[in-house]
């Protein structure tokens, strides 16, 4: 197990960053209660040029300022008033790239995990979109602005590694008012497939 250092976050190509980090995990560790999913779908976030990103075309608000920051953060906000959603701040100080991470296949703390879902046994949709997937794993919008360089959120890398065609690239979901940005293949997910596999190995 290897924590993910800043370098890995402050490179300039978001949608590289978005697909390798399929097969990392996601960590939290809130009051000594750890709990880690594999990351198996992200979207890529691409700042002011990308009319699906909260920073397009240079826009700051009170919300999106962390986004603004040294990659190697966490961005979480409120959708519909309901759901946190995870993003990590990509690239250096003032270009606001970020990726929204998706969906995890639940790993350590799995009690824990099935209390907060309120669940009796870890199915596909225990974190399978970006809201259940924060639940899970405790994240809510204090937790935006936090290191991923420190002790309670964090991504490391674990071994695991996939062939390209293993992962697939397609269109975001929910961002039609992008127009043609819509359109772009800045979704990874990993295949049901290989999906499939690891949690038949995990909770068979």
């Amino acid at each position: 197990m290897k924590k993910l250092g800043k370098d890995f976050f402050l490179r300039e190509n978001v949608v590289d960053i978005s697909r390798e980090l399929i097969g990392k995990f996601l960590v939290t560790n809130f009051n000594n209660t750890l709990t880690s999913g594999m990351i198996v779908e992200t979207e890529a976030y691409n700042g002011v040029v990308d009319k699906a990103s909260h920073a397009y075309n240079g826009k700051r608000t009170k919300r999106n300022e962390i986004m603004y920051g040294e990659g190697g953060n966490t961005y979480v906000y409120l959708c519909y008033g309901i759901h946190h959603l995870f993003n990590v701040v990509t690239n250096k100080k003032d270009t606001p790239h970020a990726v929204l991470i998706r969906a995890v296949i639940p790993k350590d703390g799995t009690e824990v995990i099935l209390k907060r879902r309120k669940q009796k046994s870890i199915i596909r949709k225990i974190s399978d979109g970006p809201g259940t997937l924060s639940q899970a794993l405790g994240i809510k919008t204090v937790h935006s602005g936090v290191s991923l360089s420190g002790k309670v959120i964090w991504i490391e890398e674990r071994g695991f590694e996939f062939a390209k065609k293993e992962i697939e690239a397609g269109p975001r979901i929910g961002v039609d008012y992008a127009g043609k940005d819509a359109l772009l293949p800045y979704r990874f997910r990993l295949n049901d497939n290989s999906i499939k596999d690891i949690t038949n190995e995990w909770y068979s």
